[in-house]
């Protein structure tokens, strides 16, 4: 599968978040990272603030649920307009009925799994899911520094989604930039959100592009 890359709005200028968004469009996805408060201690943006990003977005929506009660909200952002939800593992109460209800709306159905979270734990879900998300930093901020010691996880992940015959996404996010996304990549991940690389940029279509020129001459070694 061909190395998608996902900017994360979390490091965008939330003043001027369309022409931000808009800079992007070189970009697969739009990470999308809704906080509350209470699963992890930092809030960010809610249901009516995507619905309007969806709305102006040239990119597909991705949004990355870290909030409690995701049973009830996840349905509700991709309502809003959000193509893929994640969900995480450790706030779901059944999270093969929330990857069902998302597929009962179109939409496909990430679960994502914080680093004290054995990748065990995922394991046996994949079979419903389209991606699982593997945090390379504790969710709440970004900029955060990358931890190197998550790549097990990934190559546990591919390698069971490869026995399983699972066209299964593997998306990484914290801490990715020139210097981590061969990482990522040569361990198994093929979506990579990136936040304060891209934003921080100056020129970040041209970040876009060569984020995704490293993936691909990795990907094209593995």
């Amino acid at each position: 599968m061909a190395i998608q890359i996902a900017p994360s709005i979390l490091s965008a200028d939330f003043a001027n978040l369309e022409r931000d968004i808009l800079e992007v469009a070189d970009a697969d996805w739009l990470h999308v990272d809704v906080m509350d408060g209470h699963f992890v201690p930092n809030m960010t943006l809610g249901l009516p603030v995507v619905e309007r990003i969806a709305e102006v977005s040239p990119l597909p929506i991705d949004a990355h649920l870290m909030i409690d009660d995701p049973d009830r909200w996840a349905p509700r952002y991709a309502e809003a307009g959000a193509a893929s939800v994640t969900f995480h593992l450790e706030a779901a109460r059944d999270p093969r009925t929330i990857a069902a209800d998302l597929h009962s709306l179109g939409k496909r159905a990430s679960c994502a799994i914080k680093p004290g979270t054995a990748v065990e734990q995922v394991l046996p879900l994949i079979d419903t899911l389209d991606m699982v998300l593997v945090m390379t930093v504790e969710p709440g901020f970004g900029g955060q520094a990358f931890m190197e010691d998550m790549m097990p996880k990934l190559r546990t992940l591919r390698a069971a989604a490869e026995a399983a015959g699972r066209d299964l996404r593997i998306q990484t996010d914290g801490g990715i930039a020139r210097a981590t996304i061969g990482t990522v990549v040569e361990a198994g991940c093929d979506v990579v959100v990136a936040g304060s690389a891209i934003f921080g940029a100056e020129h970040r279509g041209a970040e876009i592009a060569a984020l995704r020129e490293l993936a691909g001459a990795v990907r094209h070694q593995v």
